[in-house]
């Protein structure tokens, strides 16, 4: 691995021709400053990433007033909204969204959903899906849209969106009520998978709603925007404005509703001793249950006859969800938040324990702290986990949950962890969109992936080593390699975006990790993000906002990192293709006589050598030693005298720096390093020394700025070097760790011996009975459709 360096200025000599060799790109430079990519800053929005000056966002304030018919499994509502501009612009016309117009007979959706038959196959549960969407009759029926003074209003309906006609265009600064009323049937979610929708109990005969977008609900209007009017399509979801919202429910007198906001009315449809047990909540130090199962258990069996309206009221909110059945059981434990109280609860049927009631509670609460750590303060008054049809849905202060046990209670540990994750994901959403309130219509990364990557730092601090399904580096590398025309940038609307999973929530929370750890560093991450939540919250941030604040609150030109993990989808494999060893000439014909002359020594002949030894009897010159002259005897390593002299000369020219230096026991190790994947990333690199000490250096991204596909790196060093390893605690997403290590390294591996002919025969393979069958972990939308 070492050879000899003839000259003793290795530093000097070596520097012009690595800095000419890397001083070239070819195609695009991925170091390039993001221009045009990003949009101008202006009295909106800073180029610092903050709110600009003139900042400004739209109002709406609700007044809801809906009634479940638990008979015919239907909704009827009625709203009256006060929409106040705050714009600088005159709008001459109001656009609402109709979200559950994804379930009309008419649906672009449906008509628009692509599937395939795979291999001949197709489940009964997606040909009874399709079916089921093509009968059902799920969308809007609007019965009247009137002005405050009960006038009929002009209004058009195009899918999922409605455009009301104002009679009078709205300047900036004034505020107009309109009323809206309508009805919808609720879908089986066990057979639509949708956000909302309830599940049958064959065994007890009951149902559970779980209802969201059960109200026409206004559109954004921005300065980024205009009107966000794209049509939803399934994928991308929901860009709302804030208000304070008013919202009565009437459900038969026997069910439990749990709904966002503060409960108005406890007096009215709590008994007193579930009053008695609410308030117990404020000083538990677990939960306590204001619902029991068995109370729940007796409650399956009612059929109240009359009806029960709950009243609840949320401030500063950008949704309103709800849920409702008599099979809830119902816990209940306070925390305290930046001095604040918070209420976390939850509502499952009793099919949900023993997970539920042993854990969802306790997580709810884990959640709201961790989170408020590397964001901003929980503010709202709740937070409520449910447990019904939808495997993983988010709103303000509540969210639906899957993860349900067997039906003896028994549970894996996919499951149990699987229904932990959801529940740190969905209630970690009150955070990232519904204070942070990013625009997922557009980029579904930003709630999705920045919620994802704390998800998987709460999930760390749940548990030591907890089974985190994405956030390490190394969980994206299978995504990372597959074929780029199955891959779109992160950077892609969220009805565009290809393996929906990966691209919008593993993606990008993997890069927010690799930042926090390897490129920027904890303190540098962490405050840039809190910053950036302090910035946004209850706001309407861009893209461009966080970008823009992450590099502004750090002192970290991160386009680069932008450019590759967002705009594009190159992947990391960074190969060392090769380590060149060099030690320092001393120049001292003392040392580098017998050195070179050992080195000879150690030379191993060559074969016609080897065989001229014994073939070759005797030479011409050994013939007649005549033909010998000085030469014959001359060994140019022998020391002379005049050689010592000439050394003396030359220590004489060095200052007593150099000459130690000279003398040093020094190694320069020269390595040549290759982009395959394309990706530029910081260079992790590991050295083992021949004492079997180690070494781990961090070398910036920027090493590949004035050529982002190969460099050559020097490392000096006083030890000896005996392997270096690239990214060896795989903290880059690294594609390929086969090129990563010099010596070359084996990767390990292992292959199943089978019978011929049993092959694929998944029965008859041997089975290691300390690992449990894997299960779908319960994740985010595991209940709705392309998941991934």
């Amino acid at each position: 691995m070492r050879i000899s360096l003839l000259a003793a200025g290795l530093g000097l000599l070596l520097a012009p021709a690595v800095a000419q060799a890397q001083s070239t790109n070819s195609g695009t430079d991925k170091f390039a400053q993001l221009g045009t990519e990003l949009p101008t800053p202006n009295e909106y929005r800073a180029a610092s990433g903050a709110p600009g000056s003139k900042y400004w966002q739209q109002r709406a304030d609700y007044n809801i007033k809906v009634s479940l018919d638990d008979q015919k499994q239907a909704i009827t509502g009625s709203e009256t909204i006060t929409y106040t501009n705050l714009s600088p612009d005159v709008l001459a016309y109001l656009w609402v969204q109709l979200d559950q117009n994804i379930l009309a007979k008419n649906s672009i959706t449906a008509s628009t959903n692509v599937g395939q038959v795979t291999n001949g196959r197709l489940s009964f549960q997606d040909l009874d899906g399709q079916l089921a969407t093509a009968e059902f009759d799920g969308g809007y029926k609007i019965a009247a849209v009137t002005s405050a003074n009960g006038q009929a209003l002009k209004y058009t309906i195009n899918h999922t969106m409605m455009r009301i006609d104002l009679p009078t265009p709205l300047r900036p600064g004034q505020a107009v009520s309109f009323g809206v009323k309508w009805s919808y049937n609720i879908s089986d979610q066990l057979k639509i998978n949708e956000r909302s929708g309830y599940e049958y109990f064959p065994e007890d005969k009951n149902y559970l709603y779980e209802m969201a977008q059960f109200y026409p609900r206004m559109a954004v209007y921005s300065d980024a925007t205009g009107w966000q009017n794209k049509q939803f399509l399934g994928n991308g979801e929901f860009a709302l404005p804030f208000g304070d919202y008013k919202v009565s429910i009437t459900v038969p007198a026997d069910h439990v509703v749990g709904a966002t906001g503060t409960l108005q009315n406890a007096s009215q449809v709590l008994t007193a001793a579930q009053m008695k047990r609410l308030a117990q909540a404020k000083g538990a130090k677990k939960p306590v249950l204001v619902v029991s199962q068995e109370e729940a258990t007796r409650n399956e069996s009612s059929r109240a006859t009359g009806t029960k309206t709950w009243t609840f009221d949320a401030k500063n909110v950008r949704d309103f969800a709800w849920a409702s059945s008599r099979k809830f059981i119902w816990d209940a434990l306070e925390i305290t938040q930046a001095g604040k109280p918070v209420l976390c609860m939850s509502y499952y049927p009793k099919e949900g324990n023993p997970l539920w009631g042993q854990y969802s509670t306790e997580v709810v609460a884990h959640t709201i702290k961790t989170y408020s750590k590397y964001s901003i303060p929980y503010a709202y008054p709740v937070a409520i986990s449910v447990h019904g049809p939808v495997g993983g849905m988010e709103y303000p202060m509540i969210c639906f949950n899957g993860g349900r046990p067997e039906k003896d209670g028994t549970y894996s540990a996919d499951r149990k962890y699987g229904m932990i994750s959801v529940i740190i994901h969905e209630v970690g959403h009150n955070f990232f969109p519904m204070i942070v309130n990013s625009d997922e219509r557009q980029w579904t990364w930003m709630d999705e992936g920045l919620n994802t990557f704390c998800q998987y730092l709460t999930e760390q601090e749940w548990e030591r080593n907890y089974p985190s399904r994405r956030g390490e580096p190394k969980d994206i590398v299978n995504y990372m390699r597959t074929d780029k025309s199955l891959q779109s940038p992160i950077m892609t609307n969220s009805e565009s975006v290809l393996q929906f999973g990966n691209n919008a929530y593993g993606k990008p929370a993997t890069a927010l990790n690799i930042l926090r750890e390897t490129v920027m560093g904890r303190e540098l991450f962490d405050y840039s993000f809190k910053t950036y939540a302090q910035r946004w919250a209850y706001k309407h941030p861009q893209p461009a906002d966080f970008f823009r604040t992450m590099e502004d609150a750090s002192a970290v030109d991160l386009d680069w990192f932008w450019r590759g993990w967002f705009y594009g989808t190159d992947r990391c494999d960074i190969s060392l293709d090769g380590v060149k060893s060099y030690r320092p000439n001393t120049r001292n014909p003392s040392v580098e006589g017998p050195r070179l002359q050992n080195e000879r020594k150690a030379q191993v002949p060559s074969i016609s050598v080897q065989r001229n030894a014994t073939d070759i009897k005797t030479t011409a010159v050994d013939d007649k030693p005549e033909l010998k002259d000085f030469y014959n005897g001359y060994d140019p390593l022998t020391v002379s005298p005049a050689d010592q002299q000439r050394y003396q000369q030359y220590l004489t020219g060095l200052t007593p720096e150099q000459q130690t230096r000279l003398g040093g026991n020094l190694n320069v190790y020269e390595l040549s390093l290759r982009n395959v994947g394309g990706l530029v990333m910081p260079v992790v690199l590991q050295m083992t020394y021949d004492d079997n000490s180690t070494e781990l250096m961090t070398i910036p991204a920027e090493i590949w700025r004035k050529n982002n596909e190969q460099v050559t790196k020097l490392i000096v060093s006083p030890k000896n070097v005996v392997s270096f390893v690239i990214d060896p605690f795989q903290q880059t997403a690294d594609t390929d760790l086969s090129n990563n290590a010099y010596p070359r390294q084996a990767t390990p591996s292992r292959f199943d011996i089978f019978q011929s002919g049993q092959a694929g025969n998944n029965a008859q393979q041997p089975r290691n009975p300390m690992q449990q069958a894997k299960e779908s972990p319960v994740e985010k939308r595991e209940n709705k459709p392309n998941p991934q």
